[in-house]
């Protein structure tokens, strides 16, 4: 998974490999440079799961549109 290109990685794999970052990261076991370089790609991952979730946002908008063509009042997701 280290070795696929961030963007081809699916949220919950970029996820994951940003959890195994952060973990790495809090050891205080990695020397100075490899930290530098796992804060750099743990970044790089933060912003495409963010893109990845105002993607799926702007979905979930889509979908609560009305059926008619008008627009219907959007809510948050949360709200029932």
């Amino acid at each position: 998974m280290a070795d696929t290109p961030i963007a081809e990685l699916s949220f919950e794999d970029a996820l994951k490999r940003l959890e195994t970052i952060v973990q790495q990261l809090e050891s205080g076991d990695v020397p100075l440079e490899k930290s530098i370089e796992l804060y750099g790609e743990g970044d790089r991952l933060r912003a495409q799961c963010e893109q990845r979730l105002k993607s799926a946002q702007a979905k979930i908008d889509q979908i609560q549109l009305g059926g008619d063509g008008a627009p219907a009042t959007l809510r948050p997701f949360d709200a029932e």
